[in-house]
């Protein structure tokens, strides 16, 4: 064999090994469905959010702070407790708003750019792709230790609104959610999860 064959075949390998490496990788990809997966484990779940919410016009972030909990398949509950007491809940298709003593119950379909983005939560907490899809083109990259969502509306009466959305996370966990809406203004929400509480 000669020295130009031989340096043909070693490069014929090492382009050969190389594909076949590449191959590999794309196979074991994350993917939304595995991310689904993972999320759809946690049948229940409690934490704590800390939200910054940018507004056009007024100088500094406005800060809220609360609880979060979630139990499959559709009840989700937001409790700020600062800047002033309020509770959001979800149920279903119904959305329960109470504020200083008054509460104001509305149905979820009666405002599609709402309910979109209670789906956005809801159905990525319930690991439920179908419904997510339905209301969002999504974007996954990253691995299961460290994964990022990109949401971006279909739906016309939420696209008028909310520019996108961004789901950051561990594994079954999401761990942040920012929001940029038609305007300028974004919020940016950090989710700690309280360990036990699934």
């Amino acid at each position: 064999m000669t020295s130009g064959s031989k340096i043909r075949i070693e490069r014929w390998c090492r382009w050969l090994v190389a594909a076949l490496c590449l191959t590999a990788s794309s196979a074991w990809a994350f993917d939304l469905p595995e991310l689904m997966g993972l999320l759809a484990r946690q049948k229940n779940g409690e934490a704590r959010f800390t939200e910054q919410r940018f507004v056009r016009g007024i100088e500094g972030p406005l800060d809220a702070s609360g609880t979060l909990s979630f139990q499959a398949p559709d009840r989700l509950t937001r409790r700020t407790l600062a800047p002033r007491p309020e509770t959001m809940t979800v149920d279903g298709n119904t959305l329960t708003l109470s504020r200083g003593g008054r509460t104001r119950t509305l149905t979820l379909d009666s405002m599609p750019e709402l309910l979109g983005m209670v789906e956005a939560m809801r159905s990525t907490l319930n690991g439920n792709a179908q419904t997510l899809q339905r209301y969002f083109r999504s974007t996954l990259t990253g691995t299961p230790d460290k994964w990022t969502l990109d949401l971006a509306p279909i739906d016309e009466k939420l696209a008028a609104q909310v520019r996108s959305l961004r789901l950051t996370g561990k594994a079954g966990e999401v761990l942040g959610i920012e929001m940029e809406f038609i305007g300028g203004d974004r919020s940016v929400m950090v989710i700690t999860p309280v360990r036990g509480a699934s």
